[in-house]
This record gives structure tokens, sequence and C-alpha cells, in this order.
């Protein structure tokens, strides 16, 4: 009952006239922002080496933006206030250009985690607020397309942010891959300034009713299957370039190529997956927990096969692809009447697990190799199949 009064009170009264240009722009910032999140994953060889640590440590670039990410994702939409949401996403962006900047000059692994820390502010407060825009920007019967857009952002950004990362890096280096990034956030700032309306403040979440979110019992299963599907995933791809060099075999030319292959095979996943997860979610979220277990055993099982490694890193994308819109597909459809709370903690699951499971890996690849990595993360993988079946099994219960 609570969580029906709240939602009602958050949700401001919708426009007369869509603002499809704004909703463009919001996707644009979703995908700006997570992109410069994973820049450093197809990147990782040539920091360690130019700065001088060890590919391990260089985990931390992605775990630190992204544990700061889900600490800030649910608190944001406390904190922010009655201040206007336009206002606050002008600044965001701002500091997210400031920060690919520092990014691109960093001298030292200090100065490069000093930067990456800004970079997870940025993502928290990015991701929490664009998943109430939709409803700010367009009518009732448009806001299943507008939400997809901007999220769409975050799916394009997971697949393709890697190989772009990589390819910018190995043309013209790694400082000019995220000089590059900079240049974006400040032309998506620029978007931002003159598409988007006002957006005043209506009742804004509370700490309360981010409390009752977790007593559903749908969105603490959506959270769990999260946490451990994209830490498993982020266990193992966060070193997928030392891998498909030294176990795989490919020279350093052929990094960029492959990754953007996966990226292409992982929009497809993304698409597959968000038209089944409508109709289907929890059989979606079975297929593809054991579509990214079993990858992970396949490519265990072509190790030192350059055209092995190739086409289950083709698998492994178009697995992959699909998590994002279907985890937050179930996300609608456990916490129907409480939307903004639910995607906050969903936000902050998602993140925590990027987070968690880079740092993991990184532990496991410096102590054990990148093989042990492997074989863990795929366990980890299991797991959420688990989680997955009594999702499917609950699911009449969980959505009533």
């Amino acid at each position: 009952m609570n969580h029906r009064k709240l939602a009602r009170g958050a949700r401001p009264a919708a426009p007369a006239h869509p603002h499809w240009l704004a909703v463009a722009s919001g996707g644009f910032a979703t995908f700006a922002v997570v992109t410069t999140e994973l820049l450093p994953v197809g990147l990782l060889t040539a920091i360690a080496q130019d700065i001088g640590f060890s590919t391990g440590i260089a985990g931390l670039l992605v775990s630190v933006p992204a544990l700061l990410a889900a600490l800030c994702a649910p608190l944001v939409m406390v904190a922010a206030g009655g201040v206007d949401r336009r206002r606050i996403l002008a600044w965001l962006l701002f500091l997210l250009a400031i920060a690919n900047l520092a990014n691109a000059l960093a001298p030292s692994l200090a100065w490069l985690l000093a930067a990456r820390v800004l970079v997870g502010f940025c993502m928290g407060g990015i991701w929490s607020i664009g998943s109430g825009l939709a409803v700010r920007l367009v009518p009732p019967e448009s806001v299943g397309l507008a939400t997809s857009i901007i999220f769409g952002g975050v799916a394009a950004a997971s697949v393709l942010g890697v190989p772009l990362g990589a390819l910018i890096g190995d043309l013209a280096g790694w400082r000019t891959a995220f000089g590059s990034m900079a240049v974006l956030a400040a032309l998506v700032l620029a978007m931002h300034l003159w598409s988007m309306p006002p957006l005043p403040v209506g009742q804004s979440v509370s700490l309360r009713s981010l409390r009752q979110a977790l007593s559903n019992p749908g969105l603490r299963l959506g959270l769990a299957l999260t946490l451990l599907l994209v830490a498993g995933h982020f266990m193992a791809f966060t070193f997928v370039r030392p891998w498909l060099l030294s176990v795989s075999g490919f020279q350093t030319e052929w990094i960029g190529g492959l990754l953007f292959a996966y990226g292409a095979a992982g929009i497809i996943g993304n698409f597959i997956a968000g038209l089944n997860a409508a109709r289907r979610v929890g059989r979606t979220l079975i297929v593809i927990s054991a579509s990214l277990a079993g990858t992970l055993l396949l490519l265990l099982a072509t190790a030192g096969s350059a055209w092995g490694g190739a086409l289950v890193l083709l698998l492994w994308g178009l697995a992959y692809g699909g998590v994002s819109v279907s985890v937050m597909t179930w996300t609608t459809k456990a916490a129907p009447t409480a939307l903004e709370p639910a995607t906050a903690w969903s936000v902050a699951a998602f993140n925590f697990a990027i987070s968690a499971g880079s740092f993991l890996g990184g532990n496991m690849v410096d102590r054990h190799g990148l093989h042990a990595n492997t074989l863990a993360a795929c366990a980890m993988l299991v797991l959420a199949l688990g989680v997955a079946a009594i999702i499917q099994r609950r699911l009449p219960r969980l959505v009533a």
C-alpha cells in the first residue's frame, strides 16, 4: 500500500508533448557514463605497462568507480532534494568530462584512481536520475519506448564501450581514448543543455521508501541474481584482453576487431532478450545465466586456440548483451508500484557487482592466474542460474 502511494507521489505530471530529443540526450548520457566506466577493460595491459603496476591492480580502475556508483545510486535520489534535475544532470556531465580529461593526463596510479573516484560519483548520479527521466519527458503511452532508449545507452555502452576504447587505444594510445571520451561527454552536455526541458521535482524518494522496497521478495531475488550475473561476468571479462593475448594467442592488432565483434553480438543479444523478457522474463533469465556459465566453460575448453577463443567471444557477447534489459524488465515486473526505489537498488546492485567482480578477478589473476579466475567466475554464474530457476518457479506469486 505504501509503495503505491510513494510511486504516485514521486511521479510528476506527464508532459503534453513528448521531448524525444531530450530522451535521446538521456540515452547518450547513459552511454557516455557507462562507456567511461568500462573503458579501462580494453586498455588494462597498456595502462599497466605505461604507468607501471600489475594487471591485477589495474582492475581497480574498474572496481573503484563501480563501487562508488553503487553507494551513490540510491542516495542521490534522496540527497538531490528539490534541485531541478536538469541542472543536476548538467553538472554531472560536466564532471564526467573533467574526470575523463584527468584520466588522459594521469601521471601515476594515485592520479588515475582519484579520477576514477569522480567517475564513480557521476555514474551513480546519472544512472539514478536517468531511471526516472522517461515519465518526465513523454506521455504515459510512450514511457516504455522512452525508457528503452534511455537504458539502451547502458546496453550499448556495455557491449561497445570496451571495443571502442580498445580500438582507439590501439590506434592512438590509451590516453587518447580517455581524451576522446572527454570530448564526447562535453558534446552530450551541449545536447543536454539545448534539448532538456526544466525537470522540477515532485515528491522525491525517501530513505523510508528505499527500505520498504527491500521488503519485496521479488526485488530481493532480482538483486541477488544481478549481483551473481554481473559479478561473474566482470570477474572474467575485466581480463578478457590478457586472455586473448596470452592464452588464445592473438596479436595486439586483433584485439580491437575481436571486441567490436563481441559488441555487435551483444547488441543482437540485447534485442533478442528484450523481446523475450517482455513475455517470458523468468525463462529468459534462465537462458542468459546458463549461456554465460556455458560460455566460460567453452573458453576454458578452447584455451590455446585462436579460432576457438574468437568463437566463444561472440557467444559471450550474445549472452551478456541481454543482461541489463532482462534484469530491468524483472525489476519493473517485481515492483510495479515502487519503480524509482526499486530501480535505484537495481542500479546499485549492478554497479556493486561490477566492482566486486573486477576486484575478485584481479586478486584471482594475481594469485592463481587467468584459468583459475575463469573457473571461479563460471562457478558464480552457476549460482546465478540457481537463483534464476527460483524466480521462474515462484513467478506467479512474485508478480501477483
